[in-house]
């Protein structure tokens, strides 16, 4: 045994066989020499009544110098109890990101989630997670590296800040399931990007041309009665596109659409007397349940979009999405006076919170209101009154 150093060991040589030479200074810390010439420092202990060994690096990477201060570092955690290897080891076994991503879904989303949820978080976790974040070790992850993840994704926003929201319900599961230490999600408090809130309301105008196209491709064959019908109950009763799509003759009433299940649960929605009438016009096919048909013989129709952009067109109305008819009913109905809580049961929307974002509708027609009537009243400032002088208004 002699002290390790840098022309020490550069003047061990090789044998036949691999052999450790142990420092005389510091217990325990050593470099094996390996058949080939490679040389690799380690520190060698007692833990749990087993000697144990750690590998520390490879000399030419590390100094004989920059070695031993790790192994002191190393043997000072066996001093207080600690166990470097097994560490080591359970960090080499800790699960990845990947992996989180797979129990994510497969238990929580897949549990408590709707379908339509499921698919998106799988399309972020495919587009955005995996590639950047999946090989990594879920207890290495820090801070830093989500903020540098979210600011990755900087040119899309919405897509950036909904990355960051499933992480950090993640990271949260994480901590449940025993995959990291209480208290150290990483994707806690991380700023979100600003967003702009993509609504579009269609006026009266634009109204009348969508449903005059509605109206000339049913009447000329140019779309399914099916798809059509579609896009109209979707103005007429403010419903999500899925609500429609999976609609069944069974939830079907008289007066309302007896949804058993909903993005906000079961939902009761009102169907007014004009949308009654376009269900009850539609073909039905033995052994289907579902009122918007399509290729299936069982099933209803998939994809709207197709249908959707070449009405749009006709209609003038290329920037308009599906959705935005949800928006116009909510704005018709604010505009109509509507109660907000009344709407808020009609819309499915999960707080007051989000009906009241149309509330600036009720601001324009009280605004409008008032103009009218002061309109009216200002008349009589350019009438001359009976018998006397007549009022000169000055602009």
């Amino acid at each position: 045994m002699s002290k390790l150093t840098k022309r020490a060991v550069e003047g061990l040589e090789a044998r036949s066989e691999d052999y450790l030479v142990w420092d005389s200074n510091l217990s325990g810390f050593g470099v094996r020499v390996y058949a080939s010439g490679r040389k690799s420092y380690l520190v060698q202990y007692r833990a749990g009544g087993r000697t144990r060994r750690r590998a520390i690096g490879q000399h030419g990477a590390l100094t004989a110098d920059e070695a031993r201060l790790e192994a002191r570092k190393l043997l000072g955690e066996v001093a207080r109890g600690g166990n470097p290897s097994e560490d080591r080891q359970r960090h080499l076994r800790a699960p990845t990101v990947a992996s989180l991503c797979d129990r994510f879904l497969a238990e929580y989303v897949s549990v408590h989630c709707k379908p339509s949820t499921l698919r998106g978080y799988k399309c972020v976790i495919d587009q955005c997670v995996r590639p950047a974040l999946g090989p990594r070790k879920i207890v290495d992850i820090t801070r830093a590296d989500i903020v540098e993840f979210h600011h990755g994704l900087r040119a899309t926003p919405y897509m950036a800040n909904r990355s960051v929201s499933m992480l950090s319900k993640m990271f949260n599961l994480a901590e449940d399931w025993g995959l990291r230490r209480d208290g150290t999600n990483p994707a806690r408090r991380i700023k979100r990007f600003r967003e702009e809130e993509k609504k579009r309301y269609l006026n009266d105008d634009e109204q009348a041309r969508l449903w005059q196209v509605l109206a000339e491709a049913l009447e000329t064959g140019q779309e399914t009665q099916h798809a059509i019908s579609a896009i109209q109950l979707l103005m007429l009763t403010g419903c999500r596109l899925g609500e429609i799509l999976t609609l069944r003759w069974a939830y079907v009433t008289a007066h309302h659409l007896e949804l058993p299940d909903s993005k906000t649960g079961r939902r009761r929605i009102p169907l007014p007397r004009e949308a009654y009438d376009i269900l009850m016009a539609l073909p039905r096919t033995d052994g289907n349940p579902h009122v918007i048909l399509g290729d299936s013989e069982t099933g209803p129709l998939v994809n709207l979009q197709k249908t959707w952009l070449r009405v749009r067109a006709r209609a003038g109305l290329t920037d308009v999405r599906m959705h935005d008819l949800r928006h116009t009913y909510a704005s018709v109905a604010v505009m109509s006076g509507i109660d907000p809580f009344l709407l808020k049961e009609i819309m499915g929307h999960r707080n007051l919170q989000t009906t009241l974002r149309y509330a600036h509708f009720a601001d324009e027609s009280v605004q409008r209101a008032a103009a009218s009537v002061a309109s009216r009243l200002a008349l009589g400032m350019k009438r001359p009154t009976p018998g006397g002088p007549a009022l000169r208004v000055v602009n």
